[in-house]
């Protein structure tokens, strides 16, 4: 493992565990994000806050992170973006400043598989958007579109990304696994785009 691999993947990380849900929500006057709904630090939970426009920036700003990690990464090589983009995702899921208890990393491994193969983001995002709006939950739209991300990888790109995009998709479906136990016993929490 070269230096610079080592370098990305300490910048990803780093990026990563900017918990911008948590920092957006206290100055809109929400208090600590971990504390209402969920407990997730994500954009999802700062929608449950009645804010449409901080959930909004928190969305970008995760989703930015990702992308921006795997930019830097890729001054340094493809082994170095890999590295980044793996590392941006556990930064989110696992930051350091919050006793590694962070985000499910949806919107940050969006941002990375942006700047891995952009037309497999837009067609999981797509699968994304349709599952969340025809059925207002949130989780089942983050499980379908990151095993979306994963196949379409696996078929449109070369094997080193799909390795790692199928990687980080299980991380984000591992990260799911009470939202999983709880749309199997029909007690997950619908999402509402009207509040606000």
């Amino acid at each position: 493992m070269t230096l610079s691999v080592i370098a990305a993947a300490v910048i990803g990380y780093l990026l990563g565990s900017i918990p911008f849900g948590l920092v957006l929500a206290r100055l809109g006057g929400h208090g600590d994000i971990r504390r209402i709904g969920s407990g997730n630090i994500g954009a999802t939970n700062v929608l449950r806050t009645g804010s449409k426009a901080l959930a909004g920036l928190t969305l970008v700003l995760d989703i930015g992170k990702g992308a921006v990690a795997v930019a830097l990464g890729m001054a340094w090589g493809e082994e170095a973006a890999l590295a980044s983009a793996v590392a941006v995702v556990l930064g989110h899921m696992f930051p350091l400043w919050l006793g590694f208890s962070g985000g499910k990393g949806l919107a940050t491994a969006f941002g990375v598989l942006i700047m891995l193969s952009w037309p497999v983001a837009a067609a999981a995002g797509a699968i994304w958007l349709a599952t969340a709006l025809l059925t207002q939950y949130s989780s089942l739209a983050a499980l379908l579109g990151a095993a979306a991300g994963a196949v379409l990888a696996g078929l449109f790109t070369d094997r080193a990304d799909a390795v790692v995009i199928a990687g980080i998709a299980v991380l984000v479906i591992a990260r799911h696994h009470a939202n999983i136990r709880r749309l199997i016993e029909g007690r997950e929490s619908r999402i509402s785009f009207r509040k606000g």
